[in-house]
């Protein structure tokens, strides 16, 4: 698998662009493709994101801040402290807590345009499944019903946790969904509301269930245990000055080697703003970058951008997590290509760089 999996990625060139923030306005100012601007995001536009507090939520924030977007409505349980510096500075137009929304909208009714529901119970060691239902299926419904009845394009977060070991694949085909068998209740939990979502007669007039893959980036200081692997890597070097990896378990995987599909949490945002402009088919998309790396090579990004040799230790796999362990992801990424995402995504190399000396060098938030 391993050796398998190398000749096929040596063919694979980093999808390098040194401006990144150039593709910012361009996406957020492009037109649909049959020229309609009936459901594009106007600078005016009343835009709610749930889970906006939280690691990707406030950086889509910041990110529609910085494209003139200020009409913003923030849901989220805002009493976590270690998440208020992820909307400092930031402009919106109202704080809803999200056990209030639903009743702040029964008095603001016709006052979104536009719906990105982020907000989930993401922590995949959490085995209480009824945590789960709670936030990231019974509310989504609840979010979709609002969405459906007052006409609102949604975009919402699912994940690639839907896929399991990957035994029917890493493809977003709605053929498959039903079949799939996620490894944990929150795996469970985004699944059940992705086939939920497809039964439905009566839907908004725009969604699209967005898969995100192994997301990292500024902005997820506050997830403990739950942050990105480049995260904790970053801070075992910074006090130890060696990182530890999980040993492989899997003879077909040497020690490092096991395989995620890493994306940059700008290149997240960029697919979930462009869905919400464009409005291809409804369904479901992936969100990765259809290239995938081994924890060694993003370990080596690390020591690289901090210039110190690598020193990388190996520890056995927890019992209680290693029959649940992944050793390969990589999304498929056709579909969204197909439907007219084009722009470059940051290669890992690039994404670590920037994370590690823009943001977790200095302490600043995005």
């Amino acid at each position: 698998m391993t050796q398998q999996w190398k000749k096929q990625n040596s063919l694979k060139k980093p999808l390098l662009t040194p401006l990144r923030k150039q593709y910012l306005p361009q996406i957020l100012h492009t037109k649909r493709r049959n020229n309609s601007d009936k459901h594009l995001m106007q600078t005016n536009d009343t835009i709610a994101i749930t889970g906006a507090a939280g690691f990707i939520g406030s950086y889509l924030t910041g990110y529609l801040n910085n494209a003139g977007y200020h009409n913003l409505i923030l849901i989220d349980d805002f009493s976590a402290e270690n998440k208020i510096k992820n909307l400092q500075g930031k402009k919106y137009l109202h704080k809803v807590h999200r056990e209030q929304f639903f009743d702040w909208y029964k008095s603001h009714v016709g006052g979104i345009q536009h719906m990105f529901h982020l907000g989930a119970r993401t922590d995949t060691t959490e085995m209480d499944y009824s945590v789960h239902k709670k936030w990231n299926l019974d509310y989504s419904k609840e979010i979709w019903e609002l969405c459906s009845q007052n006409n609102i394009p949604l975009v919402y977060a699912s994940s690639a946790a839907t896929y399991g070991n990957g035994e029917l694949g890493y493809k977003d085909s709605h053929d498959v969904v039903s079949k799939l068998h996620p490894l944990n209740p929150y795996g469970q939990s985004k699944n059940d509301f992705d086939i939920w979502a497809l039964e439905q007669k009566r839907m908004p007039p725009f969604w699209a269930g967005v898969k995100f893959f192994n997301v990292y980036g500024p902005n997820e200081y506050h997830k403990g245990r739950m942050a990105s692997v480049i995260f904790h890597a970053y801070n075992q070097i910074k006090k130890t000055g060696e990182v530890k990896l999980f040993r492989s378990h899997n003879p077909q995987y040497k020690d490092g080697e096991q395989i995620r599909d890493f994306i940059y949490v700008q290149d997240i945002v960029n697919i979930c703003v462009w869905l919400m402009q464009n409005h291809p088919a409804n369904g479901l998309y992936n969100a990765g970058t259809g290239n995938a790396r081994t924890f060694k090579d993003l370990v080596k990004a690390i020591f690289t951008t901090l210039q110190l040799p690598e020193h990388i230790v190996f520890i056995d796999t927890p019992i209680d997590i290693r029959d649940k362990y992944q050793y390969f992801t990589e999304a498929d990424m056709n579909k969204v290509h197909a439907a007219g995402y084009n722009h470059p995504f940051y290669s890992l190399e690039e994404g670590v760089k920037e994370y590690v000396t823009e943001y977790l060098e200095t302490g600043k938030y995005y």
